[in-house]
C-alpha cells in the first residue's frame, strides 16, 4: 500500500481524531505514549510508544507495572538516548531509565506483537508502511530492595506479576 501521505489513510476513511493526535504527536516529540489500565485492576498497568520506527529506527517499547508517569517518562528517555546512538538489543543493560536502576531491553515474543499490547503502534506501522509491525522491546525493571529481576532467583512475587514476561512464551496468559 506505499507510504501514504498526511492525511490520507490505509483504509481510504479519513483519521479520527485519536489517531490524528498519534500522527501529530510523533511529528512534534517524536513519539506517543499510550497508557493502557484494566479498570479492574486485575492485570498491570502498561505504557508503550509509537512512532519509534519513524524517529529512531529501532522497534517499539513496552513497560508494565509502574506509575503512569514514571512510565511515560522512561520511554521519553529511552527515545533520548536513542537519538543519541543507543542501539536497543536483546540484554541491553540500560542506565538512567529509572531513577537508580538499571534496566534490562528484551526481545519481544511475536505472539505478543497483538492489539491487546501494542493497538497503535500497530495501526501505525500498517498506516505508515503498509506493513505489519515485526519487532518491539520489553524495558524490563527490577525490585526496589533486591534490585533483583523477574527472571533472578529470590525476586520478589509483585515485581514477577508487575511485569508479563512478553519475551518468554509460556509465561504470559
Amino acid at each position: 500500500m506505499g507510504n501514504p501521505a498526511r492525511g490520507a489513510t490505509v483504509s481510504e476513511r479519513p483519521l479520527n481524531e485519536f489517531e490524528q493526535g498519534i500522527l501529530d504527536n510523533i511529528e512534534k516529540s517524536g513519539c506517543q505514549v499510550n497508557t493502557i489500565f484494566d479498570p479492574d485492576g486485575d492485570e498491570p498497568t502498561f505504557s508503550y510508544s509509537i512512532g519509534f520506527p519513524k524517529t529512531v529506527g529501532q522497534p517499539e517499547v513496552i513497560i508494565f507495572g509502574l506509575r503512569n508517569e514514571v512510565m511515560h517518562s522512561m520511554i521519553n528517555a529511552l527515545l533520548g538516548k536513542c537519538r543519541q546512538g543507543l542501539k536497543l538489543r536483546d540484554g541491553l543493560v540500560i542506565d538512567d531509565l529509572l531513577d537508580g536502576y538499571n534496566c534490562v531491553a528484551r526481545v519481544v515474543v511475536s505472539d505478543y506483537l497483538v492489539d491487546e499490547y501494542f493497538a497503535s503502534a500497530i495501526w501505525y506501522e500498517k498506516y505508515r508502511t503498509g506493513g505489519e509491525m515485526e519487532e518491539a522491546y520489553q524495558i524490563v525493571w527490577p525490585g526496589v530492595q533486591q534490585r533483583l529481576f523477574p527472571w533472578d532467583e529470590g525476586c520478589d512475587q509483585i515485581v514477577i506479576d508487575s511485569q508479563p514476561a512478553l519475551y518468554h512464551p509460556e509465561t504470559v496468559h
